[in-house]
């Protein structure tokens, strides 16, 4: 019975987590049988990540876990999201299964389920086994095909302890912002590929689902998006097309087929007009794709930054999506050139609820990048993070109080880490993270979320 406590106090059983994923915080690139990835690759290429940084040591969390689970059940922590490694345990992509890898990922749930705190994996974030990048990557069918196995292979070792699954993070940045934009690994800049990879990411999340529930019965199954509210810089007719535009490249190419309604006309229309559609697009998506896409499922992960701003001065046919521009010169902004702008997270529950009706939400990633460093006395007074969280909880839980079925809020991120292309310029973490030392100093913002949770509120001190 879903039951909405009064003032400011959040459901019974809203679930107090936070996230990180496999390349960020696990290193040992080389160790126990770990293939290459195609980070691995990135990071070794010259200028594509700041610095010439790489995933191979960040937070040594693959031998450090047990001091990371202690960490987190200090703050009370009562859902862990991290993501599998493919070529952890698939080194090669499909083929031989390399029970290190996996012993690895049992350890962990181990550890989490004996200190109560509930693991939510996610089976793709991004660190796709070299191999399949080189036979073809996610624009090639073959790719899709290749996490089924791999999937069966993770919930069969892992379905006897794990209930929640999710298994793909932000298909948006592993398809556009990685074959279009070329700013994430392989670093393309190739639309037909782009929206290819697209297309076979969400294919494999229709396929991976039966394989988690024939495998781990009474499994909770989902997906996590990036998603954004696209506001118009002004009510032009232009500055709206633009922005429909934006929403649906951002926004809806993923939510609609997701939810049953195929990809948006607008936007296959608009990609055929520009030449950015695969030629063989109608042969790309075969029968039965779509049906599997829609597969049905159990929530729906949100991950929420920052809204955008549209508008028309840069069109679609000119080979790049309308810029962005911003309508609160004043606000706040992090570290990431993100504004602060939680209003954003309401509107964006709210859409996703009232408009596609999930079972369940989570907010499974949101954050914010800022560099507070200990202080002589070696705290971290990381008061904006701080104000952050509160502000952005407080979003959600006016939410709940308009009548979204949101299940939980997912930190990102437990520690600082690297950050993809922009190395280790920021920390997005609630605990400090010392690269040289792997000292761990949890930040205030840390200790005022461990409040929040003991509260089950955004309203403490």
């Amino acid at each position: 019975m879903w039951r909405v406590e009064p003032d400011a106090v959040f459901p019974d059983g809203f679930v107090w987590g936070a996230a990180t994923s496999a390349y960020q915080v696990e290193g040992a690139h080389d160790v126990d049988g770990r293939g290459e990835s195609i980070w691995d690759r990135f990071c070794r290429t010259p200028g594509k990540v700041e610095g010439g940084a790489t995933g191979d040591a960040a937070c040594d969390h693959y031998h450090r876990w047990p001091q990371d689970v202690a960490l987190m059940r200090h703050l009370g922590l009562q859902g862990y999201r991290f993501s599998i490694a493919w070529p952890r345990v698939v080194p090669g992509g499909r083929g031989a299964v390399n029970a290190k890898g996996l012993d690895f990922y049992s350890r962990l749930v181990d550890g989490l389920l004996e200190s109560g705190i509930t693991p939510y994996p996610t089976l793709f974030h991004w660190d796709l086994p070299q191999g399949l990048q080189d036979a073809g990557g996610w624009p090639s069918r073959a790719t899709a095909e290749a996490f089924v196995p791999y999937v069966e292979a993770v919930v069969r070792r892992l379905g006897d302890r794990v209930r929640h699954w999710i298994t793909h993070n932000e298909p948006w940045c592993a398809s556009l912002l990685s074959h279009q934009i070329g700013r994430h690994a392989p670093g393309l800049t190739d639309w037909p590929a782009a929206l290819a990879a697209s297309h076979h990411l969400l294919l494999s999340h229709g396929l991976a689902v039966p394989v988690l529930r024939a495998h781990c019965p009474g499994a909770r199954v989902g997906i996590t998006l990036n998603l954004t509210p696209a506001h118009a810089a002004s009510p032009s007719r232009a500055d709206r097309d633009a922005t429909r535009h934006f929403d649906g490249y951002f926004n809806r190419w993923f939510l609609d087929p997701i939810h049953g309604r195929q990809y948006p006309a607008d936007m296959v229309a608009d990609y055929r007009a520009s030449g950015r559609l695969p030629l063989d697009w109608d042969r790309l998506v075969r029968p039965g794709d779509l049906e599997a896409i829609s597969a049905p499922t159990d929530f729906l992960g949100v991950n929420y930054y920052n809204r955008t701003v549209v508008r028309s001065d840069t069109v679609p046919e000119s080979g790049n999506e309308p810029r962005t521009v911003f309508l609160a010169p004043e606000a706040e902004w992090t570290e990431m050139g993100w504004e602060v702008y939680p209003d954003g997270l309401y509107e964006t529950l709210c859409r996703v609820h009232f408009e596609y009706g999930p079972a369940r939400i989570f907010v499974t990633e949101n954050g914010a990048s800022w560099s507070d460093a200990p202080g002589p006395d070696r705290r971290v007074r990381d008061e904006r993070r701080r104000r952050f969280v509160q502000e952005h909880l407080r979003a959600a839980r006016r939410a709940i109080a308009a009548g979204v079925r949101l299940e939980g809020y997912f930190l990102w991120s437990l520690l600082d880490n690297f950050e993809w292309e922009r190395g280790y310029s920021q920390r997005f973490g609630i605990v400090w993270v010392d690269y040289e030392t792997q000292e761990r100093i949890p930040k205030d913002s840390a200790l005022w979320y461990r409040r929040a949770i003991n509260a089950n509120s955004a309203e403490v001190d």
